[in-house]
């Protein structure tokens, strides 16, 4: 009982401390006194700094992935140049194509998309939206399927470069699943 009783004050003495604080904050916007007004400035100043440290790391963040583009298109470049010479398609090919992959998920998870529809079956199309030029079509030897990815990553960088660090591209992102799905095709080709 006497617990009770302890706990029922301790909850509304603490009430009591909130309301307090809920209306000291109110009285933030006229500040009475010189001391209160400046720390009002400072406070705002702190904010302003806050904000701008927010839209540069935004900024940073874009053009990042802007540059991981870049390099999965030189990627993709380089795989078509190396297949192109030699049609076999050996381990250093595949930790490209896995470099790739690592780099396109990482785009795709930027441009906002969740990561599940990554693992999905290509049988299973819940989307009917899928443009009919980044399904993987005619690919009958390593080449064309090589020719095929460059492809894709040129337009999914057209995409990407598209894009503001405000914007959520669906085409951007219906580029990079294309790109999984090929690259996941040509890494597993026997």
């Amino acid at each position: 009982m006497v617990f009770r009783a302890l706990f029922a004050s301790l909850i509304f003495a603490s009430c009591g401390v909130v309301s307090g604080v809920f209306c000291q904050t109110s009285d933030v916007a006229f500040p009475k006194t010189r001391a209160e007004g400046e720390r009002c400035i400072k406070e705002e100043h702190v904010c302003e700094q806050l904000e701008k440290l927010r839209i540069a790391h935004e900024k940073k963040e874009h053009n990042e992935m802007l540059e991981r583009a870049e390099e999965a298109l030189r990627l993709s470049e380089e795989l078509e140049k190396s297949i192109a010479a030699n049609p076999q398609l050996r381990e250093r090919e595949r930790e490209k194509l896995q470099d790739l992959e690592k780099l396109v998920r990482k785009i795709r998870s930027e441009l906002g998309a969740k990561d599940d529809d990554a693992n999905k079956n290509d049988n299973d199309k819940g989307d009917e939206t899928v443009d009919e030029d980044e399904e993987p079509k005619n690919v009958n030897d390593v080449v064309s399927g090589f020719k095929i990815l460059r492809q894709s990553t040129v337009k999914l960088v057209d995409e990407v470069r598209k894009t503001t660090r405000f914007t959520i591209s669906a085409a951007a992102i219906q580029s990079s699943n294309a790109v999984l799905r090929i690259t996941r095709m040509l890494r597993f080709w026997r």
